[in-house]
């Protein structure tokens, strides 16, 4: 994710065609952001409430109406509060937990997920989401599932787990047997007293859903509701996840690495990405989790080679290592461990990630780049990845074309220019950009389209997109920048760490700073208090 070179970049822009509060808003971003890290070097955040693990646990504390009754009646109002949510899908979720027994499966929202998520996962996701709604008391009358909602071929730990305890849900509800010895074994073996396994607050109720049937295991079942109710946020609703401190941390860190902010900072971040590293070289979302991912152990590359690859010369071998241990066999990468299926979102962060290394890699980033284009629909964008915007897979492609094969023609040439074409006919009116085409438009998004509009030649869509971004960070200076969520886990479920938003806009504005010429008039300066040292390397705005 990191800026082109000043070699893959077309001529820069004078800074007179951008807004003229750029230097302000950028400072701005980058002093937010900078004092976001903490004495550790990570960059925290709250995972916020949502509504699916919310509905989740108040189907949970039916079990037992004796206890949690505060704890009930702050999740019962949080959920009354998106009964009429513009979001469909919540709505439904949060109607179904306040009235079980009276509400049906929405057949057309289990019809419509399997467009959100990759082909390869369409039939499991449906299954799950057909659970979910029999947990909350939905009619459970049963679905023709196709047989691949079950197969636990080629599925990472995680989604084992998931698909084992939808298995149990569904054939209890159907009237079937319990889980038998093994799948058993495998649900039991994510408990632990007060953890929540993995962060996942998601599959934890999900799991003790499937045991709640189970004969003697009603102890587990309410140790585990205890550990949950532990995490419940401030609004009354339960979170997806513990925290993203890692995934948080390489992103903002790599933020802050291209605006230009102190190295003492960086290399803060630095030295705990270098702590909370896997013995097997790759990086997880957070540091209690076992299950290294191919999103942070990407960014974490890139982030540790542009601050220094000699002192972190050990970290970035075992990352690099872990990295292509993964590889698979069509050339693509995956999100979670080998032979799992490759993805292209995941595949361009592999090859930026791999870019840093010179030519030594070559022979992998071009059957990488093939995987990307062969992966390409043909109006430019790409199959569903880990952002609810298209515009997410579509910035890192770009990057990774570019990043190969700067100012020569490509291989897979073509890729760049249809996603430069998708984003420029994708431009609203506003100068911003949406999650999808009918959707209105959002930061992060327009953060996302910013980066591919800097790499080309007119600056005047960038200048419009700039102007959009600059005004949802003046409009909500006291809390950065204001963004809908665009995270998904489980897809295509989206989850909100507002700190996010924040470090995509920094990056953003890191990439335009590249292209604009630097001058001798004086640009309007930030307030004293905003002011932030520039860093030799940063292009004046």
């Amino acid at each position: 994710m990191r800026p082109l070179a000043d070699e893959q970049l077309p001529a820069k822009w004078p800074a007179s065609l951008l807004p003229a509060e750029l230097p302000a808003g950028h400072d701005r971003l980058l002093t937010r952001l900078t004092e976001r890290v903490g004495p550790d070097g990570a960059v925290r955040d709250v995972c916020r409430s949502r509504v699916l693990e919310s509905a989740l646990t108040l189907a949970l504390m039916r079990r037992n109406e004796q206890r949690h009754d505060v704890a009930r009646t702050r999740i019962t109002r949080y959920l009354e509060g998106h009964r009429n949510s513009g979001d469909p899908l919540d709505a439904a979720l949060a109607d179904t937990a306040l009235r079980p027994n009276h509400a049906p499966v929405r057949r057309e929202i289990l019809e419509g997920i399997a467009t959100q998520v990759p082909e390869f996962a369409g039939a499991r996701k449906q299954a799950l989401l057909h659970a979910v709604f029999v947990i909350l008391g939905a009619d459970p009358a049963p679905a023709p599932w196709h047989p691949e909602a079950f197969v636990m071929e080629a599925v990472h730990p995680w989604a084992a787990v998931q698909v084992t305890a939808v298995k149990a849900v569904l054939r209890q509800a159907a009237g079937e047997a319990p889980p038998d010895a093994g799948d058993l074994a495998l649900l039991a073996s994510t408990r632990r007293r007060g953890t929540v396994w993995e962060g996942n607050l998601f599959i934890h109720l999900l799991v003790l859903h499937a045991l709640a049937a189970v004969p003697g295991m009603n102890v587990m079942v309410d140790e585990g509701l205890d550990t949950a109710l532990g995490h419940q946020r401030d609004d009354g609703g339960m979170p997806f996840v513990t925290d993203t401190d890692t995934w948080s941390t390489v992103t903002s860190g790599l933020a802050l690495q291209a605006a230009g902010a102190p190295r003492r900072v960086l290399h803060r971040i630095g030295r705990h990405l270098a702590r909370v590293q896997h013995e097997g070289g790759g990086w997880s979302y957070t540091d209690h989790v076992r299950l290294p991912d191919t999103d942070c152990t990407t960014v974490a590359l890139e982030f540790l080679h542009q601050l220094d690859p000699c002192t972190y010369r050990d970290a970035i071998r075992r990352g690099l290592d872990a990295l292509l241990a993964v590889r698979g066999a069509d050339g693509g990468f995956p999100t979670y461990g080998a032979h799992t299926p490759s993805e292209a979102c995941m595949t361009a962060a592999a090859v930026n990630a791999l870019s840093t290394q010179g030519r030594s890699h070559g022979d992998i980033i071009r059957p990488a780049l093939h995987f990307l284009a062969d992966s390409q629909l043909p109006d430019g964008s790409f199959p569903p990845g880990w952002s609810k915007s298209r515009l997410h897979t579509l910035f890192r492609a770009h990057l990774a074309t570019h990043h190969t094969f700067p100012r020569s023609p490509s291989p897979v040439s073509g890729v760049a220019e249809r996603i430069l074409s998708l984003v420029l006919a994708a431009q609203r009116a506003d100068g911003g950009f949406g999650h999808q085409e009918d959707s209105e438009s959002d930061a992060i998004s327009t953060s996302y389209g910013l980066i591919i509009l800097t790499g080309q030649g007119d600056p005047i869509p960038a200048a419009r997109a700039t102007h959009y971004l600059l005004g949802q960070l003046r409009h909500h200076s006291g809390a950065g920048v204001a963004s809908p969520p665009d995270m998904l886990g489980p897809r295509p479920f989206p989850y909100h760490v507002p700190v996010l938003a924040d470090a995509f806009a920094l990056l953003a504005l890191a990439h335009l700073s590249r292209r604009i010429r630097p001058s001798r008039v004086a640009l309007p300066r930030p307030a004293r208090h905003l002011r932030t040292r520039r860093h030799p390397s940063r292009p004046a705005l």
